[in-house]
């Protein structure tokens, strides 16, 4: 990834908030026809490993589990907020018009070598852990108990369970901070006057770096 040193981020703190607020990750591997990308989400256990690892599952019929027989690097690209930003954002404009228009954006590469679980017990706690972090927020979770152990059972043998310890996490940033303070609070204005969803929660990122 292209990272210039004033898009850079990399307080682990905030990398792993947008790796858990944006879950579904982006998950890149060589394979013998070349690239494989799957779309997986993913629960990140932060306390295992020097980075955190990773934690998910394909579908068993999914080929890619099969390509892990070998240690081989892979990535996962975890997408947070983006946003188009308009040069008539800019108060620059009115004075010399030299502004084009450009999309600021925060994302995460996490890198790592993944590994294949095919051990029940295991698939059991990945899957109940995965569920009980997306239904915390129901008013009544659902917890994989509530299904009768015969179908859960069955539908364990239909997936595998995907392990990636990070080795090196990298974070990119693109929030406005090469503009003058000017063009950053107005890009603020901008994007919150856009709506809400990903223009609010960039107009929080922007503000994050306006001092």
């Amino acid at each position: 990834m292209y990272l210039p040193a004033h898009f850079a981020e990399t307080d682990v703190a905030v990398l792993h908030a947008l790796m858990r607020a944006q879950p579904l990750g982006t998950w890149v591997t060589q394979g013998d026809d070349g690239l494989t990308v799957n779309h997986i989400p993913f629960y990140l256990d932060a306390a295992k490993g020097a980075h955190g690892t990773l934690i998910g599952h394909v579908a068993r019929a999914n080929p890619v589990w099969k390509s892990l027989t070998q240690p081989m690097p892979s990535v996962v690209v975890f997408q947070g907020p983006q946003a188009y930003v308009s040069p008539s954002w800019y108060p620059s404009k009115q004075a010399d018009g030299k502004v084009v228009p450009t999309w600021n954006y925060a994302v995460v590469h996490a890198h790592g070598r993944p590994r294949a679980i095919e051990d029940r017990a295991r698939l059991l706690d990945i899957v109940s852990v995965l569920t009980a972090t997306h239904e915390a927020g129901q008013a009544a979770p659902w917890q994989v108990a509530d299904a009768p152990d015969d179908f859960i059972d069955k539908l364990l043998g239909a997936i595998v369970g995907i392990e990636i310890p990070i080795e090196r996490l990298s974070g990119k940033w693109k929030v406005s901070q090469n503009r003058p303070l000017a063009d950053r609070l107005g890009t603020v204005a901008g994007l919150e006057a856009a709506g809400e969803g990903d223009a609010a929660r960039m107009a929080e990122a922007v503000r994050r770096f306006i001092a």
